[in-house]
């Protein structure tokens, strides 16, 4: 199965981010990445929407509002932020999503090389094994759980406050621990042997 294999990838890469940006929170749930693709970059899973989805960390990390309208938009908080990170938006701001498409700088492709390498490799891997096997591919939460809005997603809150969307099947495979308190998120609708994984 490419999904472990692909989410181990997607967490090496993350690390990697990590330690050239510190600050950068741990990635709860890698899998929660697969198959959804990002309306708000516009884009499918890359190196580049990892790095993306980085920025709007290191904004939750300091406290700092990069997006509004439901975080379609993208101010320019976040591009400050994503020009740390080696991200680049050489055009005007989108009407509607703002400073959302940010492309690598080339500093940036030199210093993470290897790393997205290795992503391109597991992503194309996993691209093969959905083509081969079309009866049990990975289709993505929005085919199997349909719900508008958030592509299947649902709300898991942490008794500390904080909260995060993600695709039920992914919470049921394992807890998604709070970098905060360490505690997992639960998700209150769901039957408490569903949330434990």
């Amino acid at each position: 199965m490419t999904i472990p294999v692909l989410a181990a990838e997607l967490a090496r890469a993350w690390a990697d981010i990590q330690r050239h940006h510190p600050m950068l929170p741990d990635l709860a749930a890698p899998e929660s990445l697969i198959g959804e693709p990002s309306s708000a970059c516009g884009r499918e899973l890359s190196f580049e929407r990892l790095l993306h989805e980085a920025v709007h960390g290191i904004a939750a990390a300091r406290g700092i509002r990069d997006t509004s309208r439901a975080g379609r938009y993208h101010n320019r908080q976040f591009l400050a932020i994503a020009e740390e990170l080696g991200l680049d938006h050489p055009d005007e701001r989108h009407r509607s999503t703002g400073f959302s498409l940010v492309t690598l700088t080339p500093d940036a492709k030199q210093r993470y090389r290897p790393t997205m390498d290795g992503l391109q490799h597991a992503l194309n891997a996993h691209s093969t094994a959905i083509r081969a096997d079309t009866t049990q591919s990975y289709r993505g939460p929005a085919t199997r759980f349909p719900s508008p809005g958030k592509q299947g997603r649902v709300k898991a809150i942490c008794d500390c406050g904080r909260n995060v969307y993600v695709v039920p099947s992914v919470l049921a495979q394992a807890a998604i621990l709070c970098g905060g308190c360490a505690k997992p998120f639960r998700v209150p609708e769901l039957p408490e042997s569903a949330s434990k994984g």
